[in-house]
């Protein structure tokens, strides 16, 4: 699962540390030993022209010494969240950055609930240097310190060599990852969150059934009511999701495709009257719609625990489509499936005729905590992930960095899912705008949280978008 939901997204002048392994001193030539015999202390006697040769290295040597700093031993902490890709690639990415940085040493701390081990300690004023943990979780951690301006601008870090190459970070990352509210989230050119392990959400089904029914792949809403008519006969449903969490790049996707960037950006910072605007009307009323072809269980499973019955669904042709990321084959890799089945992957139809299918490209993100005590380190570690040597490292357990030139490392399905933009889907990206904390007032919950209580029927359409406009109005008043 992407665990990211409510808290789930660095790097620059080259940083080169010289670290010397010593000063090339040499080892003084021991003095004659006049109580020994004569023989022995000729031996020790050097001719005048070696004497004077080693003079001038020793010379040289002492001012090597005076110049060059002596070798100095660093401890490095990093703190890593442990997603559905593994523990074993951060091991394997740490040991090859200790190579390539002689004298540092890594102190990793990965762990799949990051936040509940790290949170004590920087209370407490210890905090680790470089932190890979991505906004939209439940604790919030990465939120709440940006909330508190507790996070070390990163913008000098696209400005430095990437380690071991000859390019600068910001000319290695894919274009668009560093122009957006989920790296700059204050909203004013600053970086602060650098791009990590990006994935191309979508709708995920079973290519196999499709085939075997003779039924075309929609690219219209209009398409996808035809077909949740035709799959409702046969007692499939249309639809389910793993929990509501997952309707976040659903949504970003339908809004872009319904309004397009500007009206996108416009919601993203709580543009006044936006979330009552007419695109935004046609998002509530279309969800709404999806909410009668959804699977009939799914809000029961749609939590931490069960979240994987639902994502079984598509498996077992009970329900077609599923909004998820191209972790989902991964994760659900030993899970049973019916006959034929064959992994398909699509973007969100168009909002509007003409319009083109959107796909929401989520990413996850890399910081540096302000009160770090290795700062300049932290910078060359986070310039480290895009190198190619760290990339095909996660590219073995599917953890795809947005670096150009990442396809070369993709085979099989990544390769499909990767090229879905490829295909015609216009890329969105980006989040809701960093804003003070106000009590009581989570737009997550009230955007994507409520998907539930819609498919349920206990809400309705239009009472749950006053309450987004409502919520939008609150923190529009917070936002700095």
């Amino acid at each position: 699962m992407k665990l990211k939901k409510v808290i789930s997204a660095l790097l620059i002048s080259t940083m080169t540390v010289s670290l010397l392994a010593g000063c090339g001193g040499k080892t003084d030539t021991p003095a004659a030993d006049n109580s020994g015999d004569a023989s022995k202390t000729e031996e020790t006697k050097e001719p005048e022209a070696e004497k004077e040769a080693e003079s001038e290295s020793t010379d040289a040597d002492s001012e090597t010494e005076s110049e060059a700093e002596p070798v100095e031993e660093q401890t490095l902490k990093v703190a890593a969240f442990e997603g559905g890709y593994g523990a074993d690639m951060w091991s394997e990415v740490v040991a090859a950055f200790e190579a390539s940085h002689p004298g540092v040493t890594v102190e990793l701390t990965i762990d799949k609930k990051i936040e509940d081990v790290i949170s004590p300690s920087m209370k407490a004023g210890d905090y680790p240097d470089v932190v890979h943990l991505a906004t939209g979780r439940e604790a919030a951690l990465t939120e709440t310190l940006t909330k508190e301006k507790a996070l070390l601008p990163l913008t000098d870090v696209l400005d430095m060599t990437v380690p071991g190459e000859d390019v600068k970070v910001k000319d290695k990352i894919v274009p668009g990852f560093l122009d957006t509210l989920a790296t700059n989230p204050y909203g004013d050119g600053v970086t602060y969150y650098a791009p990590m392990f990006y994935s191309p959400c979508g709708l995920f089904y079973n290519a196999g059934l499709l085939k075997e029914k003779g039924w075309d792949v929609p690219t219209t809403w209009d398409e996808m009511w035809e077909l949740g008519d035709k799959a409702k006969e046969e007692g499939i449903a249309l639809f389910t999701y793993p929990t509501t969490g997952y309707f976040d790049a659903f949504t970003y996707a339908v809004l872009s495709s319904a309004g397009g960037s500007d009206f996108f950006n416009s919601c993203m910072t709580y543009e006044d009257g936006i979330w009552e605007s007419d695109n935004a009307t046609k998002v509530f009323e279309l969800i709404g719609k999806l909410a009668e072809y959804t699977e009939g269980t799914t809000v029961a499973n749609a939590n931490n625990e069960n979240f994987t019955k639902n994502q079984q669904l598509i498996l077992d042709n009970k329900a077609i489509f599923c909004p998820n990321g191209t972790w989902l084959p991964g994760e659900m890799a030993d899970a049973p499936r019916a006959d034929g089945f064959e992994w398909g992957f699509m973007a969100i139809p168009a909002v509007n005729d003409g319009g083109s299918g959107c796909s929401f490209c989520w990413f996850e993100q890399i910081w540096i905590p302000a009160a770090a005590q290795n700062q300049d380190m932290a910078k060359e570690f986070i310039a480290y992930m895009y190198s190619d040597e760290a990339a095909q490292i996660f590219a073995k357990s599917t953890a795809i960095q947005p670096i150009t030139g990442v396809s070369d490392y993709l085979e099989g399905d990544n390769k499909m899912f990767y090229s879905i933009y490829d295909n015609g889907a216009s890329a969105v990206m980006g989040g809701f705008a960093a804003t003070a904390p106000v009590e009581g007032v989570s737009m997550a919950d009230t955007l994507f949280g409520t998907v539930n209580s819609i498919v349920s029927g206990d809400k309705t359409v239009a009472d749950w978008q006053a309450s987004v406009e409502e919520v939008s109005d609150k923190l529009r008043a917070a936002m700095e």
